[in-house]
C-alpha cells in the first residue's frame, strides 16, 4: 500500500515529503466539496517532488461539462502530475463515463494517469454511488479508481461501507488491472481494516496533520508515524488477519486431482497486486489445466491471492517463503469455467 497524502501549498507538500509519503496529491479543500490547486501550484510541486515520488491533482467534484473537465484534465497532463482524479457526485452514468472518455483523450500523449473517483457518501447528496465504481472507471477507460467522502461532520469511509463491502470492490477493480484507491478521513485506527482490504492506496489528510487536526496543517512527524504504522501491517509484523472474523488461509492441503497440463510461473516481482491478479485471472480464463506458480511480493499481496483462489474455486496446493522473503503459491485453478472468473469482469477485461 501506498500513502497519500492531500496537500494545499508547498510548505504541506515539503512535510508530506519529508515524512515519506508516497503521492503528494495537491488539492483545494476551501473550495466547494473540494477542488483543484491554482496551476501554479501543482506546477511549483511537482518541480519540488523528485521523481520517483507521485505528484498527482485532485480536481474534486466536476461539474457535468465535458469540455471543462477535458480541458482541465488536459492542464494536468501539462503539468505533468503523475495521475489526476475526477470525481462524481450528482452526475448521471452515462455523463461521468462521457466526461472520463473525454478526459482520457485529453490525456493522449502525456504519461498522466486517468483517476475516476466516487464518493461513499454520495447517496446523502442524491449522487452517484460507489456500488458502481469499479464499472464507472472500466466503461471509462481510467487507469485506477478512488473511493473518497465528503462529509465533514467525524464520519469517515467505514461508517458508510463496511470492510466486506470495500474489499470486494478493491478486488474487482484489481482483477481489471486497475490502480485502488481508499480515502475519507481515515485515521490509524482503521489501519488494520485498510490493510486487510489492501488497497494499493491509502489517502489521509487529517492523519497527517499535527495532532491530528486539519486545521493544523500536514507535519513530516505525522506522516512518517502512519507510514510506520503502515508498512509494520504490510510487512506482516502487525499480523491484521489474527482476530479478523472470517479468518481463512485458503486451502493448503494436498490436490484432488492431477494437473493434465503444464506448470506455469507468474513473477509478480515489481508488479502491484492489481497487477498479479489481472495476471492471474488472465491466466485460468485461458488455461484450468495447468498449475500455476505465482510468486508474491509481501504479505498483504499474498492474502489477497488466497482471497481471489477461494472465490474462484481454486485449490491452493502449496505456500511458502523463499530465500529472497517472497511468497511462492502453487495453485490448481478450479475446472468449473463458471467459477474461474466473475462475468462480469470476464466482460470488462476484453474491453481493456
Amino acid at each position: 500500500m501506498m500513502l497519500m497524502v492531500s496537500v494545499q501549498n508547498m510548505e504541506e507538500a515539503l512535510q508530506a515529503l519529508q515524512g515519506g509519503a508516497d503521492i503528494i496529491d495537491v488539492k483545494n479543500l476551501q473550495e466547494a466539496l473540494v477542488g483543484s490547486a491554482h496551476p501554479h501550484l501543482v506546477k511549483e510541486a511537482r518541480e519540488a517532488v523528485p521523481p520517483e515520488v507521485h505528484c498527482s491533482v485532485t480536481l474534486g467534484v466536476v461539474p457535468n461539462q465535458v469540455g471543462t473537465v477535458a480541458m482541465a484534465a488536459y492542464a494536468a497532463g501539462a503539468l505533468n502530475a503523475t495521475s489526476v482524479k475526477v470525481g462524481f457526485m450528482k452526475s448521471d452514468y452515462d455523463v461521468a463515463v462521457e466526461i472520463l472518455l473525454a478526459a482520457k483523450r485529453a490525456l493522449e500523449g502525456f504519461e498522466t494517469k486517468l483517476i475516476g473517483s466516487l464518493f461513499a457518501d454520495n447517496p446523502l447528496y442524491d449522487g452517484l454511488a460507489a456500488d458502481c465504481m469499479v464499472e464507472l472507471a472500466r466503461d471509462g477507460e481510467c487507469d485506477g479508481f478512488l473511493i473518497d467522502t465528503l462529509t465533514k461532520d467525524g464520519r469517515n469511509l467505514f461508517d458508510f461501507h463496511s470492510e466486506s463491502e470495500l474489499r470486494d470492490i478493491v478486488m474487482r477493480g484489481k482483477a481489471l488491472g486497475l490502480s485502488t484507491a481508499l480515502s475519507g478521513h481515515l485515521r490509524i485506527e482503521n489501519l488494520d481494516e485498510l490493510a486487510r482490504i489492501n488497497p494499493d492506496i491509502v489517502g489521509v489528510r487529517g492523519a497527517a496533520c499535527a495532532k491530528g487536526e486539519r486545521t493544523m496543517g500536514v507535519h513530516h512527524e505525522a506522516v512518517a508515524e502512519f507510514k510506520r504504522q503502515l508498512q509494520l501491517r504490510q510487512t506482516g509484523h502487525v499480523d491484521v488477519f489474527a482476530t479478523a472474523p472470517g479468518n481463512g488461509n485458503g486451502n493448503a492441503s494436498g490436490a484432488t486431482r492431477p494437473a493434465a497440463g503444464g506448470w506455469i510461473v507468474i513473477d509478480g516481482t515489481g508488479k502491484s497486486c492489481a497487477g498479479i491478479i489481472a495476471a492471474l485471472s488472465a491466466q485460468v480464463r485461458g488455461d484450468r489445466e495447468s498449475l500455476v506458480e505465482i510468486i508474491i511480493p509481501g504479505v498483504l499481496n499474498a492474502y489477497d491471492v488466497i482471497a481471489w483462489a477461494e472465490d474462484g474455486g481454486h485449490t491452493i496446493l502449496s505456500r511458502r517463503k523463499d530465500e529472497s522473503g517472497a511468497v511462492r503459491m502453487l495453485i490448481q485453478p478450479s475446472r468449473d469455467a463458471s467459477a474461474a472468473t466473475r462475468p462480469d469482469l470476464t466482460e470488462s477485461e476484453s474491453r481493456r
